[in-house]
């Protein structure tokens, strides 16, 4: 019986981009079906209660630190950025226009936005510099701010950050294999034996 996997994410986590790089192996290992789901974290935060971790200063410098040891452990780059947090509203109904209309183009378009935010600390808040870094992954930017503007991209995010928060998702990244919920990127071996 195959299994599937699901992956909560949002760009604006640098947990979930450390998740990124590391699930297409764990499915490729595992045989498993993956789902995307990109939704907005701050739309869960706000039906949670919950907050980002770097709101808390003693708690935001541990977290980063931690994920630089994942980071070194995964062979990847990830380092802070200054322009935290990045308001991810249009990235993030770009990622579900993508995943509706080309979603063979999803894993090129996230490799290019982690990559942007948590590897170069690029300013994504500047949409300029979202265009840029678009446009140099081989996007068209205006394109895309019209896929994130379709009313039905919009209201398909919606109903996504919704379904993640009637699941009981409060942060990001979350996986689902079946109805057993894993939270955070640290918590990969878990869902290995969970798909296995």
């Amino acid at each position: 019986m195959s299994k599937t996997l699901e992956f909560y994410f949002d760009f604006g986590s640098p947990a979930a981009c450390l998740a990124w790089t590391q699930v297409p192996a764990l499915v490729r290992e595992t045989g498993a079906t993956l789902q995307m789901r990109p939704f907005l974290l701050g739309g869960v935060f706000q039906g949670t209660g919950n907050q980002s971790p770097m709101a808390v200063p003693a708690k935001g410098a541990y977290v980063m630190k931690d994920l630089q040891r994942f980071a070194r452990r995964y062979g990847v780059p990830l380092q802070s950025n200054p322009h935290f947090p990045i308001n991810t509203l249009l990235l993030m109904r770009g990622a579900v226009g993508l995943q509706m209309r080309e979603p063979e183009r999803l894993v090129p378009y996230g490799d290019a936005v982690y990559r942007a935010i948590w590897a170069d600390a690029r300013n994504l808040n500047d949409p300029a510099e979202v265009g840029a870094v678009l446009a140099a992954a081989g996007f068209d930017p205006q394109a895309l701010l019209a896929l994130a503007a379709d009313p039905e991209v919009k209201d398909r995010l919606k109903t996504v950050t919704q379904e993640a928060v009637a699941r009981g998702v409060f942060g990001a990244p979350t996986f689902f294999v079946g109805d057993e919920m894993f939270w955070g990127q640290d918590r990969l071996d878990f869902v290995r034996e969970a798909l296995a």
